[in-house]
C-alpha cells in the first residue's frame, strides 16, 4: 500500500514549541514569537506552532515511515515534560530515557546534519572522480567507447565521462531521491543514541530569564570558552543542550541533577541557539526576548561578513 508522502515536516517537534506558547487574541489560538535571524529588523509577527520549526520535504523518500519513527519518540514526551515542570524528572528511568532521546531526536532531525551529510557526499563524488581518473582510465575509455561509440581524447573528455558514470551510479541515484538521506539519518539517529546513552540528564532552570529555541535546537557546546563554542562532533563536545521551555533546558552531563543557572549562562545559551539557527529562533511572547535576539543576529552577521 503506497503511504502519501508529508511534505511539511517538523523539525521542531510541536510538542516543544507549544511550551513557548500564549493564548493570542481572541480565536487565534496558542501562540509563539518567531524571530528571522537573518532578518533581524523585521517586524516579527506571533504564529501558531503548527507553522514554525518546519522544512519542506526534509525527508524526500519514504516520509511517512520517518514521520513514524519520530513519532516513536514524541508520543512519550508529554509525561516526560510533565515530571520535569513537577520537579520530579528522575522519579521515573523512563522519563529520563524519553528525554535524551528528545534531545538526540533534534540533534539528528536538524538543518545542520543535512548540511554535514550533503557536504560528506559531495566530497565522496569529487574523490571517486578524481580515483577513476587516476586508477582506472582505460576501464573509463572502454565504458565510453561500448555506450558513445567516442574515443575519449584527453584527461577533460575523460573527467566528464567519469562523471557521467557517478551520475549512473545507484548510491547518486539514491542520492538524488532522497532514499540515501533516509537511510542515513535513522543510521545516525541510532549510532547517537547509543552513544548519548553513556551520558546522563541535567535539568537546567534560570535564576531569572527565559529560555528561547532555534530551528537547529540540539546544539554541541563546550563551556571553556567564552562565549561557548558550539557545533564541534558530539565527541569533542561538554555536552547537547535542547530547551524545552522558557524555564527548562536539558544538557547531557556526568550526572543527573536539576541545577539553577546565572543570567550569564543562560544569555550564553540562548546566544548559541540564535547563532546556530539555520533561519529562525521562537521565543514566548512575552519573554522580552526580542531586542536580546536582535542584537545577537546582528553580530552573527557582521561575524559572518568578515569571514
Amino acid at each position: 500500500m503506497n503511504v502519501a508522502h508529508i511534505s511539511k515536516q517538523h523539525l521542531v517537534s510541536q510538542v516543544l514549541l507549544r511550551q513557548f506558547t500564549m493564548l493570542g487574541p481572541k480565536g487565534s489560538g496558542w501562540q509563539l514569537l518567531p524571530f528571522d535571524v537573518w532578518n533581524p529588523e523585521r517586524r516579527q509577527k506571533l504564529k501558531g506552532p503548527g507553522a514554525c520549526g518546519t522544512s519542506k520535504d526534509f525527508v524526500a523518500f519514504d516520509s511517512a515511515s520517518a514521520e513514524d519513527l519520530w513519532g516513536s519518540v514524541e508520543t512519550r514526551v508529554p509525561a516526560a515534560l510533565a515530571a520535569v515542570k513537577a520537579g520530579t524528572p528522575f522519579a521515573d528511568p523512563l522519563h529520563v530515557e524519553v528525554l535524551r532521546d528528545l534531545v538526540v531526536l533534534h540533534y539528528v532531525r536538524s538543518h545542520r546534519y543535512r548540511g554535514v551529510y550533503t557536504s560528506a557526499f559531495e566530497t565522496v563524488r569529487v574523490n571517486v572522480r578524481g580515483e577513476l581518473i587516476r586508477q582506472y582510465p582505460e576501464h573509463v575509455r572502454r565504458e565510453a567507447l561500448r555506450q558513445t561509440g567516442l574515443h575519449l581524447p584527453g584527461s577533460g573528455s575523460l573527467g566528464s565521462f567519469a562523471e557521467r558514470l557517478i551520475e549512473q551510479s545507484e548510491a547518486t541515484q539514491d542520492f538524488g531521491s532522497g532514499k540515501l538521506f533516509r537511510t542515513s539519518i535513522e543510521n545516525m539517529l541510532n549510532k547517537v543514541r547509543v552513544m548519548a546513552a553513556k551520558w546522563h540528564l541535567e535539568v537546567l532552570t534560570p535564576e531569572s530569564g527565559q529560555f528561547l529555541i532555534g530551528d537547529n535546537p540540539a546544539v554541541t557546546v563546550r563551556t571553556d570558552t567564552t562565549p561557548f563554542s558550539y557545533n564541534m562532533a558530539f565527541g569533542d563536545a561538554h555536552s547537547i543542550v535542547l530547551s524545552i521551555g522558557p524555564r527548562h533546558l536539558l544538557a547531557l552531563g556526568p550526572e543527573n541533577m536539576v541545577v539553577s543557572i546565572p543570567r550569564a549562562i543562560v544569555n550564553e545559551i540562548n546566544t548559541v541557539q540564535i547563532h546556530a539557527a539555520d533561519g529562525y529562533v521562537y521565543m514566548h511572547p512575552r519573554s522580552d526576548l526580542e531586542t536580546f535576539a536582535r542584537a545577537k543576529a546582528r553580530q552573527r552577521q557582521a561575524a559572518r561578513a568578515t569571514r
